[in-house]
């Protein structure tokens, strides 16, 4: 037969696709209640098959249209049905790109993002996506193959218990013991990635398994005893947050990231509006609250902004929505907001009270909670009960006014990284996708873009991924491949999983890649400057010294267009350069300023009332007013 091509496997896949998801913003009951038979894909007639063969059709009947991944001995049995299937798999070059790029496809898209592997270490090299995927909860299926069930605990070749490896760090994995598992299994694990508190799933699969012959039939009945997500808060808890928004006069609306993953960043907008509360969006809720908006103060936390940090720390009430009360955002936990009353709503009741007591505890989805809790302050309202925030606001605007977002260019003529970023924002505009690494180069992203939509801002906020950006582009792109997807990353994380490129350049996944270059692991040599006394310990890159690598010629040889950037004055015209190229990835290396750094900032493990805004700066607080 004729093999299809990829674009027409991506094309039919993504339209069956398309018809068969819920949208993001679907009713949470609805998406809960999903069953194995996904609309818009129609439903396969029984099939003598091997347990490869019902692996890929339980791929294909719960839509799913791309995997990235690549084959080894214990998994292979499972690429032959793949090789005619319409799921587009992506040969990556590293597990570990695999394992990112689902993840950056599922923070995209809102489905569930899939990588396989092999055993042995082709499945380790997937523990740390995985491990990002369940910090950040992201919808994810991770299927590795194993050796064979008689030499399982043997020690066999390229054996590994990923089953108990990635216990703690995944929200479920199944070790299927016989071929008529397979479809069942395939649908548990992709119901419970994508409901609930979402999370990645292993599911391993013995090469034997995979070669037995079965039945192939669909769709199964799940068993899942004892699952069952609390979608609806309970009326009481809201009504009491509700009566506590209603007389407080320091409030703040505390948003996390399970705002992003419920669909209710529209809910939020008009609850905001609503109450006139101030807003503060966690790293992980960029974009659930337009950064443009009048009450938001913007993010809070270690690099957050003065009156978002200001605000959280001396507020009266906190209604987190969505949010886990990390430590980057608490600074010292015990002198964390000491007069606040917390209300505290997340879909998972182990998160309630775990870091802060909660006097409020509301388990729920955030949609269903954002919108009870509109109803209920909108009684309240309606009974003469809105709080006077007049006070509380000139407090906040005059923080905002005295302490904005900025910084000092270099003094020794370098290329300002923060201006890099910033003119990239605002050539690139807010239609576009920003995936970031991880360090300083993610803390200027963060800050110096703005972010007016949801889902237009990835990155790897729990674990915090060195190599997460170009992989994680390259799923954001191929998700949603008519946005325009720019990877900012930092020159010690591209050297980890830059090798991508070669991927998107053969697979034609026009990503755009910012490499903020400073020679040096730079949020480490923050760290070194400001409390090692200036020991610069290892973390000289060569990238300035030595031009090792060269960035733009590593860019060409993988297939991508190559260029760079050193100045202000070219700035714009280099972004521009970029913008224009649409049929290859793009890298730019733009070669910055050693000595820049993040402020403000929170020291770790000290408290946010010791927030510096710039070196030797510490902001200063009327207590007085408050």
């Amino acid at each position: 037969m004729t093999r299809p091509t990829p674009e027409t496997l991506a094309n039919s896949a993504r339209r069956a696709r398309a018809a068969a998801e819920p949208a993001r913003d679907a009713d949470p009951a609805a998406r809960a209640a999903a069953t194995p038979t996904v609309p818009g894909v129609r439903t396969p007639a029984p099939a003598q098959v091997s347990g490869a063969g019902s692996l890929v059709r339980s791929l294909e009947a719960l839509g799913v249209d791309v995997v990235f991944g690549i084959p080894g001995g214990a998994i292979l049995p499972a690429y032959d049905p793949l090789y005619d299937s319409t799921v587009r798999h992506i040969l990556v070059r590293h597990e570990q790109g695999a394992g990112h790029a689902a993840t950056g496809y599922a923070q995209a898209t809102g489905r569930v993002g899939v990588c396989i592997a092999t055993s042995g270490p082709g499945a380790t090299n997937l523990v740390t996506p995985i491990a990002d995927a369940y910090m950040d909860s992201v919808p994810m299926v991770a299927i590795t193959g194993q050796v064979a069930r008689p030499s399982i605990g043997t020690d066999a070749f390229q054996e590994a218990d990923i089953q108990g490896i990635t216990l703690p760090i995944t929200k479920h994995n199944f070790l299927v013991q016989n071929a008529e598992e397979i479809p069942r299994v395939l649908a548990e694990a992709f119901h419970l990635a994508s409901t609930g508190r979402p999370g990645p799933v292993l599911v391993d699969i013995p090469k034997d398994v995979l070669q037995a012959p079965t039945t192939f039939a669909w769709p199964p009945a799940l068993d899942l005893p004892g699952y069952r997500p609390t979608l609806h808060p309970h009326g009481k808890q809201i009504r009491e947050a509700a009566r506590l928004m209603a007389v407080a006069r320091r409030p703040v609306l505390y948003v996390g990231g399970g705002v992003l993953k419920a669909g209710a960043t529209e809910g939020l907008r008009k609850l905001a509006e609503l109450t006139g509360i101030p807003v503060v969006t966690t790293l992980m809720a960029l974009g659930a609250f337009p950064d443009s908006h009048p009450q938001h103060l913007g993010m809070p936390g270690m690099h957050g902004t003065v009156a978002a940090v200001y605000g959280l720390q001396k507020a009266d009430l906190i209604v987190a929505l969505g949010a886990r009360f990390d430590d980057r955002v608490t600074g010292r936990l015990d002198s964390f907001a000491p007069d606040a009353t917390v209300v505290h709503a997340d879909i998972d009741p182990a998160e309630i009270g775990k870091n802060r007591h909660a006097d409020v505890p509301i388990v729920g989805d955030a949609r269903h909670v954002i919108d009870e809790l509109i109803a209920a302050v909108t009684t309240e309202q309606a009974g003469g009960h809105r709080p006077d925030l007049a006070d509380w606001w000139t407090q906040l605007d005059d923080l905002r006014k005295r302490y904005p977002l900025g910084y000092e260019e270099p003094s020794d003529g370098t290329l300002s990284p923060q201006y890099v970023i910033k003119r990239l924002g605002e050539i690139v505009g807010p239609d576009a996708i920003y995936v970031a690494g991880v360090g300083q180069h993610q803390m200027w992203a963060s800050q110096f873009i703005s972010y007016e939509k949801p889902y237009t801002w990835l990155n790897s906020g729990g674990l915090g991924t060195m190599g997460y950006a170009v992989p994680a582009a390259m799923g954001a792109k191929v998700g949603k491949p008519d946005a325009v997807v720019w990877g900012i990353d930092g020159d010690g994380c591209f050297q980890m999983t830059n090798q991508e490129l070669a991927t998107c350049a053969l697979e034609g996944i026009p990503v755009k890649i910012a490499v903020i270059n400073n020679g040096n692991l730079g949020m480490v040599r923050q760290w070194q400057t400001l409390f090692y006394g200036e020991r610069y310990s290892n973390t000289d890159l060569g990238t300035h010294k030595h031009r090792i690598p060269d960035f733009v010629k590593l860019a060409e040889a993988l297939g991508c267009i190559g260029l760079r950037c050193e100045t202000a004055e070219d700035v714009d015209k280099t972004i521009e350069a970029a913008m224009a190229i649409n049929d290859a990835p793009v890298v730019i290396d733009f070669v910055v300023g050693k000595d820049a750094m993040v402020w403000p900032m929170v020291a770790a493990g000290t408290s946010n009332d010791e927030i510096m805004f710039a070196r030797g700066v510490r902001p200063a607080f009327d207590e007085d007013d408050i």
